[in-house]
């Protein structure tokens, strides 16, 4: 029984994937611990997995948690403090999410952890902040660390959706990267029939938009910018968290509805929606692609276990 912990789990991406790993290598696995700040994020994994997370990781204590053998964390990233004295990470990292998740490993030391975080993390402070994170997980807390720059496009998933995965573990280990991805999905299986009036724009609105652009893509998902200039795709653009709703358009003419935007990142069709739509797209926009994540999960798990 591998036991996990499943940190800023918003609505349960990384328990999604790790249960679809384990169970694609006939193992068993456990939460034992989650915890997310937001309370409709709560609600959303609560209705799903039965538990409700813990709140504000900020103010639990490392020694309250259970032991547990990996950590999970789709950590979100604010600005590192590079400067100071340079004690080790309670100087460089306080004050940042990343803070927390090093303390936990500190205090519990697990067999192993996965991070997910945006692309953007490569190229922050010019490298320095991922240099930090890496630093503090190899030379003061121990670990064997890898990290890859993923696109949810080439795991079978409508979307371009980059996102750094950062993999760790107590003994050294070799990931190759490379994955044999089956069952991919097209625009065609994630779009919704008989869509709610609600998501059209109005009749005046798609006739400009369709005089602006012809798309060769049918079904396509077309991308309107703050300039309102369009462009077109027979994927989606990554989601996000506050305009998804408005700048992603479903052939011109509607917004993509919350379930499109759950298939979207991966998530199962059992999965329920508990909360208002506009709470649903920020909780898509914030998630993570479940079946990239299984997938690193799974060759991971083989190499360290």
């Amino acid at each position: 029984m591998l036991r996990y912990i499943d940190l800023f789990c918003g609505i349960g991406g990384f328990r999604y994937a790790i249960k679809d790993a384990l169970g694609k290598l006939g193992l068993t696995g456990e939460c034992v611990f989650s915890s997310d700040i937001d309370k409709y994020a709560q609600d959303s994994y609560e209705a799903n997995f039965g538990e409700r997370p813990s709140g504000d990781i900020t103010a639990i204590s490392a020694t309250d948690i259970p032991d547990f053998d990996i950590l999970l964390g789709g950590f979100p990233c604010q600005a590192f403090s590079i400067c100071g004295l340079m004690k080790g990470f309670e100087d460089t990292t306080k004050g940042t999410l990343f803070f927390d998740i090093a303390r936990i490993l500190k205090e519990k030391q697990p067999q192993a952890f996965v991070l997910e975080n945006v692309k953007n993390l490569i190229g922050h402070n010019k490298g320095a902040t991922l240099a930090t994170i890496l630093d503090i997980l190899r030379n003061e807390l121990g670990y064997c660390v890898d990290y890859h720059l993923l696109n949810a496009l080439d795991f079978g998933l409508p979307q371009k959706r980059e996102r750094v995965v950062i993999v760790g573990a107590r003994k050294p280990f070799k990931i190759s990267w490379k994955f044999d991805i089956t069952n991919k999905k097209t625009l065609e299986d994630i779009l919704e029939t008989n869509v709610d009036k609600k998501h059209y724009a109005s009749a005046d609105i798609v006739a400009k938009r369709k005089k602006k652009h012809t798309s060769p893509y049918n079904p396509g998902i077309w991308h309107e910018n703050k300039s309102g200039n369009i462009s077109s795709y027979p994927y989606s653009c990554a989601l996000r968290a506050g305009a998804s709703y408005n700048y992603l358009l479903v052939n011109g003419e509607r917004r993509l509805t919350p379930r499109e935007m759950l298939r979207l990142q991966g998530f199962p069709e059992e999965f329920k929606i508990v909360v208002s739509d506009a709470q649903t797209r920020k909780q898509a926009g914030n998630a993570l692609p479940v079946t990239m994540l299984s997938a690193v999960i799974e060759q991971f798990l083989k190499e360290i276990l």
